[in-house]
């Protein structure tokens, strides 16, 4: 357990403490942009394999049973967790320079959140962590939750220094909350903006999971449904 809790902190150091902090500034100013960016890149995926292994090799301890009724909701939950990271890649620029402003206005899922791959990230967390019961499992998808958590904000506060003007405009009209602006009436659901097409591959990447889950990953998140 304690190089699971190492791999996190690690994770997070990096993560919040460097990426999410004005520490990123001075080290990119002294690296370089593209410098910081390659060994950023690097130690993340350094941290990431460590924090991997070692919660393979955590030793188990069950702090609780998710019953069959819970279980069976984590497992519709997965369905709007993946169409958000579906959605995501339609609307947000992954260009680091963009500090991960959108490609146009609030359309489509940004109108119903500004930070569609963050919160699938974070939705994807929770229900991992409600169904294994396990304090490890809770320090390894607990990681992901909390960076996902801390990142809307700063990728927000970075977005905002370097666009200030067009940041402002989009901030207006979008919220971190899922459904935040429309309750606000700051913006509006659009159906049609949404479409069929990514709903469409978000279910049969749903069912394809639920049935391929015990063959890849090991466990079964419902029983009787996994290959």
């Amino acid at each position: 357990m304690g190089n699971l809790i190492l791999a996190a902190v690690l994770w997070l150091g990096l993560h919040i403490g460097v990426a999410g902090s004005a520490l990123r500034g001075v080290l990119a100013g002294r690296l370089g942009e593209q410098g910081f960016r390659g060994l950023f890149s690097a130690a993340s995926i350094a941290a990431f394999g460590f924090l991997v292994y070692a919660y393979l090799h955590a030793p188990r301890s069950t702090l609780w049973y998710a019953p069959r009724e819970l279980r069976w909701l984590l497992a519709a939950l997965m369905l709007p967790a993946l169409y958000l990271l579906l959605a995501s890649f339609a609307t947000v620029s992954l260009k680091p320079e963009d500090a991960g402003t959108r490609r146009d206005a609030a359309r489509g899922i940004l109108r119903v959140t500004r930070h569609p791959m963050l919160w699938s990230f974070a939705l994807w967390a929770v229900v991992h962590i409600a169904g294994n019961g396990e304090l490890a499992a809770c320090v390894f998808f607990g990681t992901f939750l909390l960076t996902a958590l801390a990142g809307m904000p700063s990728i927000d506060a970075k977005a905002a220094r370097r666009k200030p003007q067009a940041w402002a405009g989009f901030a207006a009209a979008t919220s971190i909350l899922p459904f935040g602006a429309i309750l606000a009436r700051r913006n509006r659901f659009s159906a049609a903006e949404i479409g069929w097409l990514l709903p469409l591959l978000a279910l049969l990447l749903w069912a394809a999971l639920l049935l391929l889950h015990r063959k890849v990953f090991g466990a079964a998140p419902l029983p009787g449904l996994s290959f």
